[in-house]
């Protein structure tokens, strides 16, 4: 029996958007090889670090490639270190199916268990979320939801329960491991465009030129929501009178915004979402009244579906090979978070015809149990679910797009904090936590000025200060208490705090690099 097997990377795709950048960075760190020998010995380690970190590079998304640092070989991101481990486990257990029986099948079972270990390890180190749960509250509609679901086939190692200033979220029953399976959904009880066959809605949208199979959901939702001869009833029953999000923001919340790119983003947002409500409901309501009810196509029920789609909705990958944007009962329960236990859940299974929610990290009985929604900023979350996320977002992302040859050219900044290393880069040039590719653009727009660095970083500093002035304190500031004020200006506030945090890293970076100048 031997105890050396050999550990194979599928090769970077040409098709992966990010290849060259990918490609380069992996050429200079001398990984150019995607295959590696290991050998389950106490020299192990050495190798399945370099395994883990070539898995973190081909692993890398678009902001996190765009931040990554010399010298710095991870974790980039609570995501990123997740997608890596478990893209070795899925090249582990993919090997191990075929040696059964095998002698090297023990090896690969021991291989995989260093690997869930390091998931564990990295657990601990990324716990942001610290919810307490609410023992003793009304869960009897929640009660309803699952045994519903279960009645139509759901499997679940979840419950749901609530948590201070959180609302509702899923707690695991029971502990369960990395692979597991906490939530199973039958394909036939997600709610997507099938239900439009047997509805009297069909006729008319078949009627209408340029209406999405989006937007014919959300106007049978909004009737659906009120039919109670609806198979739906219990989910809808569910759901909240008002969802909260930046799209119902009041004029307090607007003005506390102003100056902030949220502001313009959710102007942007309702501008859109009225003028698609005007171009759309009161033309169905005066044609056909008897399927679209004046009263159930309002203002207000419009934009309580527009939230419930926003917040809720899925990408599915269907049996049939279909992508559709989806509710999916009792699993839009499940909260986000930057560090979550789940990240994949948007494929049904061809074998058993359900949707899985397996896990990516482990998950321990009486603890919040976490989804991903996406990697975005904690802007597009408030603006479109809700919340901030906990701890540090590391896709808080402010942009910036500046004119070079009369061609747009984009680069972000983000919270220095968020910067492990400033160490000296190949051109013996300090970073002070900025981005290199930032750096690197004002030094190429500066190449042939005098004292170069200086100005860099003055030029830097200046677009920055612009940036702030917006950001001063303000009435909001002076006289209302954040404790005790309306839910809309809290969020507003607390966004806008955190985007003047962002500027203000930035900012110190700029005068600590001047100050090394002089």
């Amino acid at each position: 029996m031997t105890d050396t097997v050999s550990l194979r990377f599928p090769p970077l795709s040409e098709t992966d958007p990010l290849f060259a950048k990918k490609k380069y960075l992996l050429n200079s760190r001398n990984m150019t090889t995607l295959n590696f020998e290991l050998q389950i010995s106490c020299s192990l380690l050495p190798t399945l670090d370099r395994v883990v970190e070539v898995s973190r590079i081909l692993n890398l998304n678009e902001i996190e490639l765009y931040f990554v640092e010399d010298g710095d070989s991870g974790p980039f991101s609570p995501r990123n270190e997740m997608e890596a481990l478990n893209s070795i486990i899925s090249i582990i257990e993919s090997e191990a199916s075929f040696l059964a029986g095998n002698g090297k099948y023990q090896t690969w079972e021991e291989l995989r268990v260093l690997i869930v270990h390091l998931i564990q390890s990295n657990l601990l180190n990324n716990e942001v979320d610290k919810l307490i749960e609410i023992k003793n509250f009304d869960s009897q509609s929640e009660e309803l939801l699952l045994n519903w679901g279960f009645h139509h086939g759901v499997k679940t190692k979840l419950k749901i329960s609530h948590f201070e200033g959180a609302g509702r979220g899923a707690v695991a029953l029971e502990n369960i491991y990395v692979g597991e399976t906490a939530l199973e959904i039958p394909e036939s009880f997600i709610i997507s465009e099938a239900v439009l066959i047997d509805s009297k809605m069909l006729k008319v949208f078949e009627k209408a030129d340029g209406i999405s199979v989006d937007t014919m959901l959300l106007l049978w939702s909004m009737k659906e929501r009120f039919d109670f001869n609806s198979k739906y009833k219990v989910y809808f029953e569910t759901l909240p009178q008002e969802f909260k999000t930046g799209l119902s923001f009041g004029i307090e919340a607007l003005g506390a915004l102003d100056g902030t790119i949220l502001f313009g983003e959710i102007m942007e947002a309702k501008e859109h979402l009225r003028k698609q409500y005007e171009e759309l409901c009161p033309v169905l309501c005066s044609k056909h009244p008897e399927v679209f009810p004046p009263e159930f196509y309002t203002w207000d029920r419009f934009l309580w579906a527009c939230e419930l789609w926003y917040s809720n909705s899925m990408k599915v990958v269907f049996s049939d090979g279909s992508l559709r944007t989806c509710l999916i009962p009792v699993a839009g329960l499940l909260n986000h978070s930057i560090s979550p236990h789940i990240l994949h859940y948007g494929k049904v299974d061809l074998v058993t015809r359900t949707l899985k929610f397996n896990l990516s990290k482990p998950c321990k009985a009486g603890e919040q149990c976490y989804l991903n929604y996406g990697n975005h900023t904690s802007s597009h979350f408030l603006t479109f679910y809700g919340f901030l996320p906990c701890g540090d977002n590391p896709y808080d992302v402010i942009p910036l797009d500046f004119e070079d040859s009369g061609e747009s050219c984009c680069h972000m900044v983000r919270g220095t904090w968020l910067s492990k290393t400033k160490k000296k880069d190949i051109n013996m040039d300090f970073n002070h936590g900025l981005p290199s590719p930032l750096l690197a653009y004002f030094r190429d727009l500066l190449l042939n000025e005098e004292g170069r660095e200086r100005f860099v970083f003055e030029n830097m500093k200046s677009t920055f200060e612009t940036l702030m002035e917006g950001l001063e304190l303000n009435e909001f500031d002076e006289y209302f208490d954040r404790e005790n004020c309306s839910w809309d200006l809290k969020l507003a506030l607390e966004c806008r705090d955190l985007q003047r945090r962002i500027i203000s890293s930035v900012l110190s970076s700029c005068d600590e690099a001047l100050m090394g100048l002089t």
